[in-house]
């Protein structure tokens, strides 16, 4: 029996009641527990009296923490979450915004060498493969009636080889996969990351164009995010404006000014993008982001047709800022207007040809008067900042943000909250994106505990970032196909295959993920939208209650009876101990890695007993939000389990349960 000050515990609990029914500002336990000794007669593990009151045997702080790096970051584990525990939140993002920027573009590079040294190593297997195909009918011949091939000459080796070492491609959308998948995964600046992630769902470009030739053209952009997710808005509608990645996505890249005998037009597509997805949106907003409305209540438009065509001759004269220098080119050596994305520097900004530029007066968007005459990179600097000052900027850009990071229905007031930052930091500044950052993370919306109430917040966690997060939360190793194929000649009969196994990796993990495999079983990767419209469009409303009730759902564009099963084999392939690779990379025959998840730990948890390994990934994958009705699911599944089932297996299932459940899927 425990005692507290020697007074019996009923009487205790009874007062307990009686001060908060008279006054809710008084009560006992977590940490009102000043000059108060517990007593009990014994205390194993972590079960000390003093929890009884003091909260220490409360995992709220750890799931109040796994709820916020779930938001913030691609996925952590047990022991990120009891250190940010330690440090707070707030300490931990302060942190991650004076982190260094980490260049994609720098490791893409890295990773294309590494990729092409593995190709010409490989070249042994594709001999051994080479042969064996041409021998195929011949070894399966039964009847002795099919001659067996001639055997390759070394000539002919030499050729196949000379064939080999030059049939690489790229880098292009596989190398840039590759390189997001690591970068994403091992970044210390995961705040950032997630930031730039967002922002690249609302400044899209897509490798599904010919960008996807071009991995450097989707690293350089991709750079351009990272560099400006903690800076100011401003900037970064600058360097898109100037990435040869957006000049070519939206067509502004050796874009001409008007010709008009010649039936030459400046192209619209950029100047139309960059207000109706990148700035100010289709409607006047007020700073809560709803609709403002004239006189007679009608919406107010932001832009019409007339202003689309007006910028357009603001945005021409732009082309190619340099050679690429990766490139043989011996038809010119430097760039020019009209040269395309081929032979031009994918990561150069663009430059101005003032020449293709339209240097005439131009009147747009109400009151935004440019002279004629201008220098066109003025023009568009006057342009950009009108848009920038807009009063749109703020709620329309932080409502996506909010979306992207936090919940699909933010209230009006957190949007008015995070605009209010973004129109001004605190110290005068418009459009800082770290305080902006801290903002929606901060806000009482995002970290309070009644949005697990409410049936109106949270979102579908995006199909990308459920498997992140659960590829960072449990251990894993690597493993590397190992092979030695040795030549008496190049006959039938003349291959040695002396070794091919698979064998453990002891090296740095990198985390290649091709990226084809998740687009087509889940329909998303990064820049790989279908459209400029990303994904899914922000006012996306599912048929059905959630639309009925005048919400929206954004991630449910791409869940369908198709993405929505095949999330669920591909969880099924994760934990099944016959499979469980967690992300395709098709470089084995390079001897590049591949991951496996680890689930010994988890087993060993749940030796001890099966609720603490239930009540630990409550922790780290549901952020303490895990259901009666899932509980119960596992339990009957505990109940019904065949006996032959060990401590791995059940660990698995247990994991696979969770990890298909609304409780997982659905962030709150």
């Amino acid at each position: 029996m425990k005692k507290i000050n020697n007074i019996f515990i009923g009487t205790v609990l009874m007062f307990l009641l009686i001060t908060i029914n008279s006054n809710g500002q008084i009560y006992l336990g977590a940490g009102n527990d000043d000059n108060i000794t517990v007593f009990a007669s014994g205390a194993e593990n972590n079960s000390f009296p003093r929890n009884t009151l003091d909260g220490g045997g409360l995992d709220a702080s750890l799931m109040e923490t796994s709820r916020f790096l779930s938001q913030a970051t691609f996925g952590v584990t047990m022991e990120d979450i009891e250190a940010v525990t330690e440090m707070g939140i707030e300490t931990w993002m302060d942190n991650q915004l004076n982190l260094p920027v980490n260049d994609m573009t720098t490791l893409l590079w890295e990773n294309w060498d590494v990729i092409t040294q593995g190709h010409l190593n490989s070249f042994n297997r594709y001999l051994a493969e080479y042969i064996s195909e041409l021998c195929y009918e011949y070894n399966m011949d039964e009847t002795g009636t099919v001659p067996e091939p001639t055997p390759l000459t070394q000539q002919e080796v030499d050729d196949l080889r000379m064939y080999f070492n030059e049939d690489m491609f790229g880098p292009a959308s596989f190398e840039f996969n590759i390189t997001w998948s690591h970068h994403a995964m091992t970044s210390a600046d995961q705040l950032r990351q997630r930031m730039a992630y967002a922002l690249s769902q609302i400044l899209v470009i897509s490798s599904q164009s010919d960008l996807g030739d071009h991995a450097e053209s989707l690293t350089a952009f991709y750079d351009i995010l990272q560099k400006h997710a903690f800076g100011n808005y401003r900037d970064l509608l600058l360097d898109v404006t100037f990435s040869p990645a957006m000049g070519f996505y939206l067509s502004h890249l050796n874009n001409p000014k008007a010709i008009p005998e010649e039936n030459i037009h400046p192209d619209e597509n950029y100047a139309r993008e960059v207000m109706q997805l990148f700035s100010i949106g289709l409607y006047e907003l007020n700073i809560d982001g709803t609709r403002k409305v004239d006189a007679n209540g009608n919406e107010i438009p932001t832009y019409n047709n007339a202003d689309i065509k007006e910028m357009a001759r603001v945005f021409t004269g732009l082309g190619p800022g340099e050679l690429d220098p990766t490139m043989d080119i011996d038809w010119t050596d430097e760039a020019y207007f009209g040269l395309d994305l081929y032979p031009m520097s994918k990561t150069d900004p663009l430059i101005m040809y003032q020449d293709w530029h339209d240097e005439g007066s131009k009147s747009l968007l109400n009151d935004l008067e440019i002279p004629s005459g201008m220098e066109g990179l003025s023009e568009i600097e006057m342009a950009i900042d009108y848009l920038f000052n807009h009063p749109n900027v703020g709620p329309f850009i932080c409502r996506q943000m909010i979306q992207r990071l936090i919940t699909s229905n933010p209230s009006r007031e957190y949007i008015s909250r995070v605009a209010t930052v973004f129109n001004n930091n605190g110290q005068g500044v418009r459009g800082d994106m770290a305080a902006v950052a801290k903002a929606i993370f901060m806000d009482p919306e995002a970290r309070t505990c009644e949005g697990f109430q409410d049936p109106y917040n949270g979102k579908l966690s995006e199909p990308l970032l459920r498997t992140t997060r659960f590829i960072q939360s449990i251990p894993h190793f690597a493993f590397v196909q190992d092979f030695e194929i040795h030549f008496r000649d190049y006959s039938c009969g003349g291959i040695d295959t002396l070794a091919y196994d698979y064998v453990p990796y002891n090296g740095e993990i990198r985390y290649w993920n091709n990226g084809y495999n998740l687009y087509d079983d889940v329909k998303q990767y990064p820049l790989m939208s279908p459209t400029v419209f990303n994904f899914y469009l922000p006012d996306h409303q599912p048929v059905g209650e959630i639309g009925e009730l005048g919400l929206v759902a954004p991630e449910y564009k791409i869940h369908d009876s198709s993405t929505a099963i095949n999330y669920m084999n591909q969880i099924w392939m994760l934990s099944n101990p016959w499979y469980n690779l967690l992300w395709y990379n098709w470089l084995e025959s390079y001897g590049m890695e591949s991951i496996m998840p680890n689930f010994d730990d988890w087993a060993l948890i749940y030796n001890e007993d099966p609720e603490n390994l239930i009540n630990y990934l409550d922790v780290v994958l549901t952020n303490g939000k895990l259901s009666d009705a899932t509980r119960s699911t596992i339990h009957q599944f505990l109940e019904d389990a065949p006996t032959w089932i060990d401590d791995l297996g059940m660990a698995r299932s247990i994991t696979y349960l969770i990890l298909i459940s609304p409780d997982y899927t659905i962030d709150k």
